[in-house]
């Protein structure tokens, strides 16, 4: 009683055809396997980019000593900027 036959489905189907034609129906199962298709890439790009966070870094970083050390290489002290206007 609660669960549909297949002439159910049937009925269904013929009306959705009336309704839509069969070139809507087309087109929009066709961008229902479009979206799919995005949604399977979108789920691989998110796969991709955990494994690329796991893996670490790409750059080659200071040790924590070096880096306490010398913080800005290139600055000069702030007693000591150039004054020359």
């Amino acid at each position: 009683m609660g669960s549909f036959s297949l002439w159910h489905w049937l009925v269904v189907l013929v009306i959705v055809l009336v309704l839509f034609g069969r070139g809507r129906v087309a087109d929009i199962m066709g961008e229902f396997g479009k979206g799919l298709k995005s949604f399977k890439q979108g789920m691989k790009d998110e796969d991709e980019e955990k494994s690329r966070r796991i893996s670490g870094p790409s750059h080659e970083a200071k040790p924590a000593g070096e880096a306490a050390q010398d913080p800005q290489p290139d600055a000069q002290p702030a007693g000591r900027a150039d004054r020359s206007l």
